[in-house]
This record gives structure tokens, C-alpha cells and sequence, in this order.
């Protein structure tokens, strides 16, 4: 039986450290990706996103299991962004928040078995926000990223800190939306345990 392939083990994008501001440079990459806005606590989108994303991710990697090619299915992962982005850093403004929830798909995979699995797990649950899942590529270039400790409410120093003193003390600007890659899940990590890597597309000045 061939060995059950962990991409947080394998892809450089998933590897991170506390207070340490990395620059590297992401392939392009796929993604299961539904759509939303508002404050994730509050909003029902949120949680229909997250009803319909898992499942379909799951239909795939048993449909590849199947095939010869296993995997664990990659952590969940956000785009995050709002008109203003001081409500994002520093204000911390829910309200105005537009995200996009992600979860990797494996490059050997096609958009017929994407379609396939979308069926397959519609026809087993109702999926409530399957008009919006996508099957698109990502393209970030180079980034910097780090790993945050802790509660997602008190990501915002070390926003700030990426932002303002590595991002432009290296000559560097904000080139793409804010990501973040959730390596723990808050229904059984306590906040403060949390670790999630915040990563910033960037481009030069």
C-alpha cells in the first residue's frame, strides 16, 4: 500500500516559526474555494461554508484513496481582506471582513473529480453553499509569513509588526490579500494554543 502523503510535511508553505518573519516563494497552488463576508463568529455563511467545503474535500481524498493515492487532507485555510484594512490590523472590525475559505486540493487531481466529489457528497448531505464553491488556482509569488500563537483576536500586533516593520523595512509592499493556514482546530485546542500561519503576499516598492 502506498504511503499516505502529508502535504503540511512535505510543501514549504506549511512550515513556519514564532516570532520569525520568513520571505519564501509559494507555487501556484489549488484550492476548493467558497466566497463570504462578515464577522466569522456571527454570520451563518461562515458556518455553511465550512458544512460544504469539509465534505467535498473528504469525497476527493477518498476518491484518490481509491485510485492508489492517499492523503490527509490539508488544513483549513482563509483569505482575508476589508475595504479599510485598519479594520483587519488595529481596529479589528469583523463587520467589514471579506474572506475566502480554502482547502488545498493535490496537483494529480482533475476538475472532473472535483465535480464528481461535489455530487457525491451533495447526494449525501444537503451542502448549503455548494453554488459558491470553486475549484481555482492560487498564484501568490513571493511572501512573507510567520506563526502566531494564540487567539486569532490577538493577531493584530503581529500583523502590524509583519506589515510595517519587515514587510517595508525590506523594501517591500503589500501585494495580495492576508492568508492565513489553520494548523489547530479552536472546537478542541484552547485559544492560547491555537497556531495558525499568517503569511503576505509582497512585491517590491
Amino acid at each position: 500500500m502506498a504511503e499516505k502523503i502529508d502535504f503540511k510535511k512535505l510543501l514549504d508553505g506549511y512550515r513556519a516559526k514564532p516570532s520569525e518573519f520568513r520571505l519564501l516563494r509559494m507555487p501556484a497552488l489549488r484550492y476548493l474555494m467558497i466566497d463570504g463576508h462578515g464577522d466569522p463568529n456571527l454570520t451563518p455563511c461562515y458556518a455553511q461554508a465550512l458544512e460544504t467545503i469539509y465534505p467535498v474535500a473528504y469525497k476527493l481524498k477518498f476518491s484518490s484513496k481509491q485510485n492508489g493515492r492517499d492523503y490527509v487532507v490539508p488544513p483549513l485555510e482563509g483569505l482575508w481582506w476589508a475595504d479599510n484594512m485598519e479594520s483587519f490590523t488595529t481596529q479589528r472590525d469583523k463587520s467589514q471582513w471579506y474572506w475566502t475559505l480554502m482547502l488545498m486540493v493535490p496537483d494529480w487531481i482533475t476538475g472532473e473529480e472535483v465535480q464528481a466529489a461535489v455530487a457525491a457528497a451533495a447526494s449525501q448531505r444537503r451542502l448549503p453553499s455548494v453554488d459558491k464553491l470553486r475549484f481555482e488556482e492560487l498564484d501568490e509569488g513571493e511572501c512573507v509569513q510567520t506563526l502566531h500563537l494564540g487567539a486569532y483576536d490577538d493577531e493584530g500586533p503581529v500583523l502590524e509588526q509583519m506589515h510595517k516593520d519587515y514587510i517595508l523595512g525590506h523594501g517591500l509592499r503589500l501585494s495580495g490579500k492576508h492568508h492565513e493556514i489553520y494548523l489547530g482546530d479552536p472546537r478542541k485546542v484552547a485559544p492560547e494554543r491555537l497556531r495558525t500561519i499568517l503569511r503576505q503576499p509582497v512585491a517590491s516598492l
